[in-house]
Order: C-alpha cells, then structure tokens, then sequence
C-alpha cells in the first residue's frame, strides 16, 4: 500500500533540497540576465554539455512545478537559438510532465480522483470522450496552469502514448514563441542598459515577461486552441448511428 507513494515522496524529497538549496532562486530573470554571459560561454565552448545541463535543469523545473519554466524557455532561444532551444525545451518539458503524470497516476490517481473539485470533474467528461484531443487543447490555451494539465489526465485513465503526443505537439508553438522572444532579449537588456547603465550585471533591469508577450501571440495561441477543439466538435455533432452504407 505504502510502496506507491514512494514516487512521491522522492519528488517531494527532492524538492525539498532544492529549495533548501537556494536552487529556486536561479529560476528568476534578473539572475539569468545576470548570469547570461557566462552561460553564453558555457555554451560555445561544449555546446553537448550545455544542452544535457539545459535539459536536465528544465526536467527537474517541471518535474517540481516551478514557476519559473517560461523564463527558461526565454533562455533557450537566447542561448541556443529559437530552432535548438525550443526544440530542447518542448523535449524536456515533455519528458518532465510525463514524470509528473506518473507519478499523479501511481501515488495520487484514485485519491485524488475522489476528492476532485467541480473544475476537475467538468474536465473529466473532455478526457473520456476524446482523451487526446482535449489534452491537446488545454495544452495550446494559454490560461490553463501548466502543472494541473500535467495531473489531471492521470486521473481520468489517460494512457501513457497519446498523453506524451499530446503533449509535445500541443507545446510546440507555444515553445517556439517563447523561444523566439528570447532571441531577442540582448536588445531588450541593452536598452535597459542604456536607461540605467549597469543593471544587467547588478541584476536590476526591470523586464517583466508578460510586456514581452505580444496580443496578437494570444491570439495565436487561442486560435490554435480552438482548432484543436474542432474534431471534438465534430464527433459530438455527428449522428450516433451514422450512414449505415446500406442501400
């Protein structure tokens, strides 16, 4: 009985030290700003190991549900370029989801499924209709916290193979955006800089993400949600019986 919640208690074990740590405080954007020159070195000079470090750095970020997982998205594009970063990140953000759902699966499934709120028990029916499609959804809408999309379809006997498709091809654009915007943060901390000279090293510029992202990226973003939608739609529309092909 105790045994499945082994995987919980090794994530909250870990969590634990990375806080006790000080490990979170890396996930804010005036310590990445001011540490953006040596991780720029550090990627020059072994571009593999910058990547296994990146990877593995935004796994652990999602495994533990840190806030700070867009800005390491940012990151990628300005380290690595919006290709190769975002291609990063929609991997390991993937793989890091999937040990969340696991773990929401093994230790907290049928807990949790008992004690759902009226907002997880309306999500319920998306996932049994059409699983896939619906997690495809909530992944490209913009205003679903990411962690609860990650636990939610392991309450409702999401299977492995579809959650894991769902989940990186409904990350993509989001990812590359994200990606795409950090391919522009050196002229976004240059005119910080030139506002207020030394900031960046002091880790003092005032960039907020959000007045990076544009309206019309949320729109995107909404877009792509709702099309993700339309084969739902469909279905519910569609006669039961449908044309029996019999004439």
């Amino acid at each position: 009985m105790m045994r499945r919640f082994l995987p919980l208690a090794g994530l909250a074990g870990v969590m634990l030290a990375v806080y006790l740590s000080g490990g979170h405080a890396f996930l804010s954007l005036s310590n990445l700003i001011r540490q953006r020159a040596a991780l720029a070195a550090l990627v020059e000079a072994n571009l593999l190991l910058a990547c296994a470090t990146f990877a593995v750095v935004y796994v652990v970020a999602v495994a533990l549900s840190f806030p700070g997982a867009s800005l390491l998205t940012i990151m990628g594009g300005f380290l690595f370029g919006w290709l190769l970063g975002g291609t990063l990140t929609a991997v390991s953000a993937t793989l890091g989801a999937t040990v969340v759902f696991l773990i929401a699966r093994t230790s907290l499934g049928s807990a949790l499924r008992g004690e759902a709120g009226p907002f997880l028990t309306r999500m319920a029916d998306g996932f049994r209709k059409d699983g896939f499609h619906y997690l495809l959804f909530l992944r490209l809408a913009p205003v679903f916290p990411f962690w609860l999309v990650n636990i939610a379809p392991a309450l409702f006997d999401m299977r492995l193979r579809p959650y894991l498709v769902a989940t990186f091809v409904g990350i993509l654009p989001g990812t590359y955006a994200y990606a795409f915007i950090g391919t522009g943060l050196d002229s976004v901390i240059a005119a910080q800089e030139a506002a207020d000279p030394g900031c960046a090293a002091a880790g003092t510029c005032h960039i907020e993400v959000s007045a990076l992202v544009t309206g019309e990226l949320v729109a995107a973003f909404a877009v792509l949600a709702l099309a993700a939608l339309v084969p739902v739609v469909v279905r519910r529309l569609r006669p039961r019986g449908g044309p029996s092909g019999e004439s």
